[in-house]
């Protein structure tokens, strides 16, 4: 089943309405996870990896001490489709959950004061 690649302005549409951190250049949808540390990043590779595993979609990534940057393309497609914003959506879903920020959760999340703890830099 051959997918539909979507156009730039598709592509915006989708980053203005739940992908703002997201931006399209040379084919890619991509986002840059900013990480206080190695241990970070290596949880948000981890994190990035499981998910793209199960969906059965991989992204090429950029690893460095204190960032992650997460590429997706539709390769047999050789273009974005909505595999690429599902997935971008699910890895932001979960790379930017705070329990804390959550009213009535009972989890109390990483503290962000104590960088002993604190892995990722989270968007304001």
């Amino acid at each position: 089943m051959a997918e539909q690649v979507l156009t730039e302005q598709e592509i915006q549409q989708h980053f203005a309405e739940s992908l703002p951190h997201w931006f399209y250049e040379e084919g890619w949808i991509r986002r840059k996870y900013k990480t206080n540390s190695w241990k970070g990043t290596l949880m948000v590779v981890n994190t990035v990896g499981h998910l793209a595993e199960a969906a059965w979609h991989h992204p090429d990534l950029t690893v460095s001490y204190a960032f992650v940057i997460v590429k997706l393309c539709t390769h047999s497609a050789k273009g974005i489709t909505m595999k690429d914003i599902e997935l971008a959506r699910k890895i932001e879903e979960v790379i930017q959950w705070q329990p804390a920020a959550q009213a009535g959760s009972a989890l109390e999340g990483t503290p962000q004061d104590d960088l002993r703890f604190s892995y990722v830099k989270y968007d304001k």
